[in-house]
């Protein structure tokens, strides 16, 4: 690998990010290498960006992806240009020429929504034990993919009905809690994990090779399933067509919102961040919480 992404990447370790994160980054950067055939990274201009993004088109590469690649390459040059290594970052105006994103407040930009009894749906269609404690996790929770795929077995607590979140910038409140129906179901999944679990990892999701599940499974798991019962469409172009695990977060911050939950409440369980005066004054006490999420989360009869 680049002496660069190394010292890139040993930096990014060092600011917090997460393993996953810092895997993430170097896959992008080493693909975006390759492609360079022996450019040097530090003479990279607009015109190379720009067959960058070309080049993964060719490949077939969804809009988001390429978006996500010229983030961690952005990020990657900032760096660059911190250490004084390169003048300016390139991926600047390239981004915001050819990747900008205009917001659309039509109708057909509006992220989907399903309902309760959609959701039982989509659920009681998968049939992987693993896959549905997933689902269920997302939606009964609301929590991050990245926030899933951090957790660990240590971090669930299935006799208080709790989970510890791993720290990130996002997130305050790292307690989150579940119900009867994702206990059960995440007691389904432990029994067949120790059964799977041959490398001794501490990942409360395993793939099948007995590593923890990466973003891209857990993603595929709840679009498979979403497509299965008619939720999502791969070739629709509008947002509400499309079902992924963020909108199993929107799900659950919709609902909880419609069956009373107080605004604070909401905010404290989504891990908002506390900008006011009197987000840092209210102090939530978390059996509160608890009791409230208990009385305001949809059951899904599963």
């Amino acid at each position: 690998m680049d002496r660069l992404i190394e010292d890139f990447l040993q930096d990014l370790d060092l600011s917090g990010k997460t393993k996953i994160t810092v895997l993430h980054y170097g896959y992008c950067l080493k693909n975006f290498t390759a492609y360079l055939a022996g450019k040097s990274l530090s003479d990279v201009d607009k015109e190379s960006l720009r067959g960058f993004i070309g080049y993964l088109k060719a490949q077939g590469k969804a809009q988001k992806t390429i978006e996500n690649y010229f983030s961690v390459l952005s990020s990657f040059y900032e760096y660059l240009t911190y250490e004084g290594i390169v003048d300016k970052n390139p991926v600047l105006a390239v981004r915001k020429r050819y990747l900008r994103r205009y917001k659309d407040n039509d109708d057909g930009q509006a992220r989907k929504l399903i309902s309760v009894e959609d959701m039982a749906r989509l659920i009681n269609s998968t049939m992987d034990v693993r896959d549905k404690a997933v689902i269920i996790l997302l939606a009964k929770t609301g929590i991050r993919r990245h926030e899933l795929v951090e957790l660990d077995v240590s971090d669930v607590d299935l006799v208080e009905m709790k989970i510890r979140l791993k720290p990130t910038a996002k997130r305050t409140n790292r307690t989150i809690f579940f119900d009867d129906e994702a206990a059960f179901a995440l007691r389904r999944w432990l029994k067949i994990r120790e059964g799977m679990n041959k490398k001794g990892s501490q990942a409360l999701f395993l793939n099948m090779q007995g590593e923890r599940l990466n973003r891209s499974g857990i993603y595929n798991l709840v679009v498979e399933a979403a497509e299965r019962v008619g939720l999502h469409d791969p070739n629709s172009e509008k947002l509400e067509d499309h079902f992924g695990p963020h909108c199993c977060r929107h799900w659950f911050c919709t609902h909880i919102f419609r069956s009373g939950m107080r605004r604070e409440y909401i905010k404290e369980l989504r891990g908002d961040s506390r900008k006011e005066a009197f987000d840092l004054y209210n102090h939530i006490d978390l059996k509160e919480l608890k009791e409230a999420y208990l009385a305001c989360i949809p059951q899904l009869g599963i």
